[in-house]
């Protein structure tokens, strides 16, 4: 693949596609929608072929996906020039597309990470080449068709099968203009290097270890029932999973067996069956890499409350884990079917226990206090908080990190604006 040949492609689409009018991009995302819908099961099967996701879950990722399209085809243009009040005659705020822009993305959710980013970043006027992921490129290839099959210019969003290495000689090309990212915190930390090396918009929606914290004052009972799920659809393989569940001590006994007893009802199976819940992981590699952060948090102190059972080359029977504050694991990620517990006496010390890790993504609330909600909101360290829920996007909010869980807005209206570039136009005529 000759990759700067394919840049110049998308850079002269560009020039023509940043011209289209507002609401016709906005009408080709109707159809894009539409061809999603239409084909949802073929693409859910080629996820689930690539990287194991229970195939009922890769339905509802087309589902969600094309539901997300649909918001941003009928969504308010917030890129409309905007005016200001001051003594010059003319005085605006323009929006304009950046150019070409460089998607970097990770294999848990093939079709829901690329659109995300793709399709606010296509309606504002800008192209997109895609680097997916090394076993999601069918994934890739099906959307670069899916945007063909819905009318979209040729080369307005392009999959690229290029590797990692060949990442540095896109964001070196002048003519791309940015990058949005989603994946481990190592590979943000190189991608975002290089772009501002070279002086590119950068998008970092990184790793998680999201707090569920459940306090004496909550329905346990549902938070018990929902916090399973919460960490192990998509076999925990969700940056914005419930990773780590912060109990506070006096419904500990209440709590633990009805949340135990919903976790081990999850058991991994053939993802082909609409009925199965779990999953073998998306590669051997990870598995191991799980196992051995298992082994590790053991040998610092941790007790077994589930033991994580290995029962194939990438399948886990799911653990769960009791930490002590200074656990050495509580500085990763866990991405996969291993669990967290760790109790907290009062709200300052489950506070604590939930803002002391390096990431700050999502964290989740069950509290029946609007008082104790409110202390929690002000003073968690993360992108959202949810409030007797488990953390979860939704196309109408914002999703973002905090620290070491990136920079940049996806979803919602704003994201719409991440990559322009903002223009003052000011004067008498």
């Amino acid at each position: 693949m000759n990759v700067s040949k394919n840049i110049e492609f998308a850079y002269n689409a560009f020039k023509d596609w940043k011209k289209v009018p507002f609401g016709e991009r906005q009408n080709l995302l109707l159809k894009l929608a539409d061809v999603l819908e239409k084909n949802k099961e073929e693409f859910a099967k080629t996820i689930t072929t690539e990287m194991h996701k229970p195939i009922s879950q890769s339905v509802a990722e087309i589902e969600k996906s094309a539901g997300m399209i649909k918001y941003y085809a009928q969504a308010e243009n917030v890129l409309a020039p905007e005016k200001i009040e001051t003594e010059f005659s003319i005085s605006e705020v323009h929006y304009e597309a950046l150019g070409v822009i460089l998607g970097v993305m990770p294999w848990n959710f093939p079709f829901w990470q690329v659109l995300r980013f793709a399709v606010p970043a296509v309606l504002a006027g800008n192209v997109v080449v895609l680097k997916h992921a090394s076993i999601c490129f069918g994934s890739g290839d099906a959307i670069e068709k899916a945007f063909e099959d819905a009318g979209f210019p040729k080369f307005v969003f392009q999959n690229l099968r290029i590797g990692h290495e060949e990442i540095k000689t896109v964001l070196e090309n002048p003519l791309v203009r940015g990058v949005s990212l989603t994946g481990s915190e190592k590979a943000g930390s190189e991608v975002a290097a290089l772009a501002g090396k070279n002086i590119k918009k950068s998008i970092l929606e990184l790793g998680g270890s999201d707090a569920y914290i459940v306090l004496e004052d909550s329905d346990y009972e549902k938070a018990a029932k929902d916090g399973p799920l919460a960490k192990l659809s998509n076999t925990g393989q969700i940056c914005n999973a419930a990773k780590r569940f912060i109990i506070h001590e006096k419904i500990e006994n209440d709590f633990l067996p009805l949340f135990i007893k919903e976790y081990q009802s999850f058991q991994p199976d053939d993802p082909f069956k609409m009925e199965t819940r779990l999953s073998k992981m998306a590669r051997p590699d990870l598995a191991d890499e799980l196992e051995n952060q298992y082994n590790k948090a053991l040998n610092h102190g941790a007790e077994v409350v589930i033991p994580l059972q290995r029962i194939s080359e990438s399948a886990f029977q799911p653990g769960i884990i009791r930490v002590k504050e200074g656990n050495l694991i509580l500085q990763e990620e866990l991405f996969g079917p291993l669990a967290i517990l760790m109790t907290g006496r009062n709200d300052d010390e489950i506070l604590k226990l939930a803002n002391d890790i390096p990431f700050g993504l999502g964290n989740s609330v069950w509290t029946s206090h609007k008082d104790r909600a409110q202390f929690f909101i002000d003073n968690l360290e993360s992108g959202t908080v949810s409030i007797n829920k488990s953390t979860s996007s939704d196309t109408r909010l914002p999703f973002g990190g905090a620290k070491s869980s990136g920079y940049g807005v996806e979803l919602s209206l704003h994201s719409l604006k991440e990559f322009t570039q903002v223009k003052t136009v000011v004067g008498n005529i």
